[in-house]
């Protein structure tokens, strides 16, 4: 899943970002309201993490925007807020979950799981194409009788690649999809993933299933 992750407190901010990059997420990190509006409306999400009291525009502004806007990705709230009022102007503004500050991170990463569930794009916890499942919660991809874990990396190529089966996907089109806001991949990085990706289902037999479309890109292209 691709998701923006705002909030203001590094201390916190840090964390929630590693163990949610950990767990396969691709995650646009930032610190203020007025980037994660930008964000909102430049780019698509799976899953929105919130915090209430931000620089520039808060939480309940940014999930009232968002909604206005007519999108329906789901939409955690993180808040030290916990009276009963203040968790009804929240989910009034258009989110979905709510979580207390401070913030235990398995219990955030469960709430995560849980919403996946309601995102436009949720399709089960297995992707499957042609002979080749990938458990989206554990990071493992198996074929036949054969299993194995994958890097995160590894993992949010192999989960795109497998929403989009068949489909050519361009270098810009991977990049745009695989890099976090503000990274610059370097000239070279999407071959090198490629490369590392098939490596990874030569254990499996399957590493001439990624092809390789010459001057364009790259597809997921299963024996028939």
């Amino acid at each position: 899943m691709r998701i923006l992750l705002v909030d203001d407190d590094r201390d916190q901010l840090e964390p929630l970002h590693e163990a949610l990059t950990r767990s396969g997420h691709i995650v646009d990190a930032v610190e203020d309201g007025t980037t994660a509006l930008w964000l909102m409306d430049e780019k698509e999400y799976d899953l929105l993490i919130l915090d209430w009291m931000l620089p520039g525009e808060d939480g309940v502004v940014l999930c009232q925007r968002y909604r206005q806007a007519g999108k329906a990705a789901p939409i955690l709230m993180l808040t030290a807020k916990d009276t009963t009022a203040d968790k009804v102007i929240g989910l009034d503004a258009g989110a979905d979950d709510y979580l207390v500050k401070p913030v235990d991170v398995k219990e955030l990463l469960a709430r995560v799981r849980a919403l996946r569930r309601r995102s436009p794009l949720w399709c089960g916890d297995v992707l499957q194409v042609g002979s080749l499942r990938l458990h989206l919660d554990t990071m493992r991809v198996e074929r036949n009788d054969s299993s194995l874990k994958l890097s995160s990396r590894d993992f949010q190529l192999l989960e795109y690649m497998m929403r989009h089966p068949r489909q050519i996907l361009t270098h810009a089109q991977l990049e745009r999809s695989l890099w976090e806001w503000g990274e610059e991949p370097e000239s070279n990085a999407v071959a090198a993933r490629i490369k590392r990706l098939r490596q990874r289902l030569r254990e499996l037999e399957a590493e001439s299933w990624i092809e390789t479309v010459y001057g364009t890109g790259y597809r997921l292209e299963p024996p028939s």
